[in-house]
């Protein structure tokens, strides 16, 4: 595609990602209060919360190939119906049984679109413009990660839980009507090569450049995880109103929205491993400081500190993995990616909602901070 043609195209999908991101955003923080103002445990609320990548973990290795094979536009379109069914289902139905319906849903459909969106990003312009379309996606992805945990958070404080899910099931719309009827122009996909199911896809997980990849990802994600599934908890039993959490969960956003303006000439002065080295680090050290305050103030600013170091993560590991793909195969590395990160949201819930429902919650953010501190000097130690 032409310069002029990329433009206007990547502007396009930056709007679509934030639409359907901020629904997810917005939703994960919707249905875990949700949850709680039901008289849900810590445990059961885990539970609900790794449903949001359970679906995924499972259909992302089979949606990667098929994008590969059939383009980005239809996986788009049918991801963000199911993103619109999946918030809507708790409006029209409230109760524990729709959110274990809705998360799932809504986890599945943003999987599929994102594997598409990504795909199509990764193919605008030359490589050379690959790290500054990713970096763009990536910030469109951090205003709605900002907007929907406070959108949510402001609808549940005002008007309830259910209004809430009413309010984001407006943001899918958009999408739907673009895709429907503008129908940007998106790159050609290359057809990808029979891939021989799974063993192909180990394949891609014994690549040497992909498997460090995959692994700093997934060591990225499960921080990130932690963040978004166990501050609402902790939140709320300190006694913080749903406008406040909302707010801490939007500051990290709005870190990560910083950090992604200058991850550009970030990477020119530090190598990869240095930078997803200082994040896990940073991110344990957050952790650790984190149970130690119940202020508003302070752990707004402990998740600003976290969203500076995490957030570095995705533009460039996203660069790498499509450089590194093997032709044709984009999709398919991209579909393995997101079932890693998925396996890290299905499995961080349901561990550390047994570890918070027993132990407490302290334990769980000093865990996860000692994980994320040592993989941090595990990262620094590798070879480059």
């Amino acid at each position: 595609m032409s310069r002029r043609a990329v433009a206007p195209t990547l502007a396009a999908l930056v709007a679509l990602l934030a639409c359907n991101q901020a629904v997810l955003a917005g939703s994960r923080v919707a249905v875990s209060l949700d949850a709680l103002h039901r008289g849900a445990s810590a445990a059961t609320v885990g539970v609900l919360m790794a449903t949001f990548g359970l679906v995924p973990m499972i259909l992302a290795l089979h949606a990667g190939p098929w994008v590969d094979r059939v383009g980005t536009l239809r996986p788009m379109g049918i991801g963000t119906a199911a993103v619109a069914a999946g918030v809507v289902l708790p409006f029209a139905w409230p109760g524990l049984p729709a959110l274990f319906v809705a998360a799932p849903l809504i986890g599945f459909g943003f999987m599929l679109f994102q594997v598409a969106v990504q795909h199509a990003t990764g193919d605008l312009g030359s490589p050379g413009d690959r790290a500054s379309n990713f970096g763009t996606l990536a910030l469109g992805a951090s205003v709605a990660s900002f907007a929907g945990p406070l959108i949510a958070g402001f609808a549940i404080d005002h008007a309830g839980h259910r209004a809430a899910f009413g309010l984001l099931a407006l943001l899918p719309l958009v999408p739907v009507a673009v895709l429907t009827f503008a129908r940007p122009a998106l790159p050609r996909v290359r057809h990808a090569p029979p891939s021989g199911g799974a063993r192909g896809r180990l394949d891609l997980v014994r690549h040497p450049v992909l498997r460090r990849i995959f692994v700093a990802n997934a060591m990225v994600a499960f921080g990130w995880d932690v963040h978004t599934i166990f501050v609402p908890i902790y939140g709320t039993r300190i006694g913080l109103s749903g406008v406040e959490i909302g707010a801490i969960l939007s500051t990290f956003a709005a870190a990560t929205f910083v950090v992604r303006f200058a991850i550009g000439r970030i990477v020119r002065y530090a190598s990869e491993a240095r930078v997803l080295s200082v994040a896990l680090i940073t991110a344990g050290v957050v952790y650790a400081v984190l149970p130690l305050t119940d202020s508003v103030v302070w752990l707004a600013a402990l998740s600003f500190v976290l969203g500076l170091g995490l957030g570095a993560g995705q533009p460039t590991v996203l660069s790498l993995l499509h450089a590194h793909a093997p032709p044709g195969r984009v999709g398919e590395a991209a579909g393995v990616r997101i079932s890693m990160i998925q396996a890290m949201a299905v499995g961080v819930p349901l561990v550390f909602g047994v570890i918070g429902s027993s132990v407490g919650l302290a334990a769980v953010f000093w865990g996860a901070g000692a994980c994320l501190g040592a993989g941090g000097l595990a990262v620094r130690r590798a070879p480059r």
